[in-house]
């Protein structure tokens, strides 16, 4: 029954009214004691680890959103080493990972969406990824929220595409039909040695925002779908482990490789709770 009242709550709430007021207050640094109850209230509530972060007291920080992208401090996480290593690119829980099927992707029991709209509608966009290999991974409000390289890659091209806000927990992941492509997303896509790789930030309910290292905050946004390329002098070189975005309150990364390019590691499976540079599969060679 609860859950049924927080799916509806959902579709009734202003979402993106109340995301834009929650981002202005995590942002404030106007009224440092509440920010300070806030917080407080925050490592309590979820149990986080402040002994992991470059500055422990979680009051230091100026602002909610400068603790909630607080840096680990060094050697908090390790890398996993070689070449062929794809490892998590966050700290999180797996929500699914297996095999793209006749475009649908699959989310929870009885739920999907679509390979297509994920990547914004363009078919040429996902033509290389049909029948391809994914993982999904929830990030919760204790963990870290910055998000690195699963592998090295040339970043080549980003898209902004607006869409809804609902809450990405399991239970919505259970409840809202096509959730990962219906909600705000930034879509960043690299070259590999094993092919094309798509990394998609997606957004959630009160997320602050979201933002890459490269061009800082994307959404909120107020355009339509925008599309940035990176060719040739303009092209970011990214290695493994190397960070990539943020989010300003958490949500979900979907990672889309072509078919073959990666074989999961069979210990990580669909609720285990993964971590910054965990082996999360192998890679082949380039597939044609």
């Amino acid at each position: 029954m609860l859950d049924k009242l927080f799916i509806l709550s959902q579709y009734v709430t202003p979402q993106r009214t109340v995301s834009h007021l929650a981002g202005r207050l995590a942002d404030s640094t106007d009224y440092p004691a509440l920010k300070n109850r806030i917080v407080k209230w925050f490592v309590g509530r979820y149990g986080v680890n402040m002994s992991e972060a470059a500055e422990p007291d979680p009051t230091a920080y100026p602002s909610f959103n400068a603790f909630f992208t607080r840096q680990l401090k060094p050697g908090a996480r390790t890398i996993a080493a070689g070449d062929d290593v794809f490892v998590s690119p966050v700290d999180g829980a797996i929500s699914q990972l297996g095999q793209v099927t006749n475009d649908r992707v699959f989310q929870a029991k009885g739920q999907s969406f679509g390979l297509t709209e994920l990547l914004g509608g363009e078919e040429a966009s996902a033509e290389p990824f049909r029948e391809g290999e994914f993982s999904t991974i929830y990030l919760s409000p204790k963990d870290y929220h910055r998000i690195h390289m699963p592998m090295a890659g040339t970043l080549r091209e980003m898209v902004y595409v607006p869409g809804n806000l609902f809450s990405v927990n399991p239970v919505t992941a259970q409840n809202v039909p096509n959730l990962f492509a219906r909600n705000e997303r930034v879509i960043c896509i690299f070259d590999t040695d094993s092919g094309p790789m798509a990394m998609v930030l997606v957004g959630a309910m009160i997320v602050g925002s979201m933002e890459t290292t490269w061009a800082g905050v994307i959404a909120p946004n107020p355009a339509k779908l925008t599309h940035w390329s990176y060719q040739n002098e303009d092209a970011i070189r990214f290695e493994k482990g190397d960070e990539m975005g943020r989010f300003r309150l958490g949500s979900t990364v979907v990672l889309v490789m072509p078919k073959g390019s990666v074989q999961w590691n069979p210990e990580q499976m669909a609720g285990k709770t993964v971590r910054l540079g965990e082996a999360f599969g192998k890679l082949a060679a380039e597939v044609s």
